[in-house]
């Protein structure tokens, strides 16, 4: 996997922005395995590797530490088959309950990257799949940077597919010797492709997972790679039945291109704004909302009450990105360092989110929220959802004032939102969160802001440093009973605050 920094960010949020101001402007799941026959020609996808050559590593911009030290390993793998684009027998309404029928036909070569635990009696049985996000025209593997010490504590494969046509592009841009024979037909066929990976993974797991045996499949994906999920939940699983659970991070509400059906060369197939994942799919559907993507990227035009098995997590002083996602989650090997590099960053937030671009700087400090904490335990209920069928209890939803010409959030005294997914951040706060308030360009608005206290309302909270980290570890005891924080991060998090100055 690519080491490094993630230079990415840039590039990638300047064609976000691109992207969205065109558009801005124009019953209980069983642990059963639901294998399908339905995968388009499954039968013939082709499964080589492990790839070698070329640079030596796959290309693709993840976590930039050395797996072995945590017991996980790595391998790349293609895919050849021949993939559906689909069209819809009837006009696609915001329910999302879609009918889709095969349009068109193409063959294809793409890749997948592997992260694995080395020791099969470690595997827990469930495979993460994850749509990996191409905004900035490269495979990043945004979802595996921000919930990857709980898949390797708990014993996750994770599988990264480069399901659009950008980062199969890209690759081989980057490495043309070990990537030679990718081919991509366009990404009106992304969503068979997808559906392809995942068969993969279970009909040729003793290559794939190295002969680790799956039981559950979860398909996940962030930002744009959300938008193309819950295009694929509507439209394409009830068809295939891959994928056992299904998690969406950070989608907007008022994106068609970006969760377009189809697109050019083939008809283009736009998809309604604000439309609802379907409410009567055989899986749990998770969607994880921050504050950025609720009222910048329009998804509260898509909001929907939570079902049988559909649960809508919205999460306070938290923005689509943050100091977690870069700099401090790439090198986060789960030893706690990176729990104490994410506390610094409330304290002394940067304006630049990645070091090693210090020209790409933001107005004002980035967000130094708590996502990526609420999305590892949101991976543990969606997992725990598809193993006994009890779903997680409905979340508290953030609260939001519409009766203005545009929604407003509603802030407590400390100027953080109130309701919502709560975390010590918002509840022991040392700082105003918010995934607004970021201004200049579009790029910096998806990072929010952070606001310090001062010295004198940090003495006012906390007169003494065990007041603090008081305060601060009974917010933590009470994420955890809720669901909302992992255990395991929850003894990390009170340790980094015991190590700070905070109180007195």
């Amino acid at each position: 996997m690519t080491r490094g920094r993630l230079p990415w960010l840039a590039a990638a949020l300047v064609v976000l922005l691109a992207a969205t101001t065109a558009v801005l402007t124009t019953t209980s799941a069983s642990h059963t395995s639901l294998r399908s026959s339905n995968v388009s020609s499954a039968a013939d996808t082709a499964v080589t590797g492990p790839v070698t050559g070329g640079a030596g590593e796959p290309q693709l911009y993840g976590t930039a530490f050395d797996l072995g030290k945590v017991g996980y390993e790595e391998s790349e793998y293609f895919l050849s088959g021949t993939a559906d684009s689909y069209r819809p027998v009837k006009p696609l309404t915001t329910d999302g309950r879609w009918k889709v029928e095969p349009a068109s036909t193409a063959s294809y070569t793409t890749r997948v990257v592997v992260d694995r635990p080395k020791d099969p009696a470690k595997f827990n049985g469930t495979v993460m799949v994850e749509w990996l996000n191409v905004t900035g025209g490269v495979d990043v593997a945004t979802t595996w940077i921000q919930t990857h010490n709980e898949l390797i504590r708990e014993g996750y494969a994770w599988v990264g597919v480069s399901a659009q046509a950008a980062g199969v592009n890209a690759a081989k841009t980057s490495d043309p010797s070990r990537y030679a024979a990718l081919r991509h037909p366009g990404d009106s066929y992304s969503y068979d492709i997808f559906s392809q990976a995942g068969q993969a993974v279970r009909d040729s797991a003793a290559t794939v997972l190295n002969g680790l045996r799956p039981r559950t499949l979860l398909a996940i994906g962030e930002s744009q790679s959300a938008n193309r999920l819950t295009t694929y939940a509507d439209a394409v699983q009830p068809l295939a039945n891959v994928y056992d659970g299904i998690l969406a991070e950070s989608r907007g509400g008022v994106a068609p291109v970006l969760s377009a059906l189809s697109q050019a060369p083939q008809a283009a197939v736009p998809v309604p704004d604000g439309f609802h994942v379907r409410t009567d799919l055989r899986v749990p559907v998770l969607v994880f909302e921050t504050e950025t993507d609720l009222v910048k990227l329009g998804y509260l035009a898509a909001r929907q009450p939570d079902s049988v098995r559909f649960r809508l997590w919205e999460v306070a002083g938290t923005a689509h990105a943050d100091t977690y996602i870069t700099p401090v989650g790439p090198t986060d090997s789960g030893d706690g360092q990176g729990d104490v590099a994410a506390f610094n960053t409330l304290l002394n937030p940067p304006a630049t989110p990645d070091p090693t671009h210090p020209e790409v700087s933001c107005n004002t400090p980035i967000n130094a929220g708590q996502a990526h904490y609420v999305l590892e335990a949101a991976v543990h209920a969606l997992n725990k959802w598809v193993a006994t069928g009890v779903a997680p209890a409905p979340a508290p939803r953030l609260r939001v004032d519409t009766s203005g010409p545009t929604p407003a959030f509603v802030l407590d005294a400390n100027g953080n939102v109130e309701g919502g997914i709560r975390t010590p951040s918002v509840d022991a706060p040392v700082a105003t969160l918010s995934g607004l308030g970021q201004e200049g360009s579009f790029y910096c608005t998806l990072f929010g802001t952070t606001v310090p206290f001062s010295a004198g309302k940090l003495a006012e909270l906390y007169p003494t440093h065990a007041r603090f980290v008081a305060s601060w570890s009974v917010s933590t005891a009470e994420s955890v009973a809720a669901g909302y924080i992992r255990p395991a991060d929850a003894t990390m998090l009170v340790k980094a605050a015991a190590r700070s100055s905070v109180g007195g």
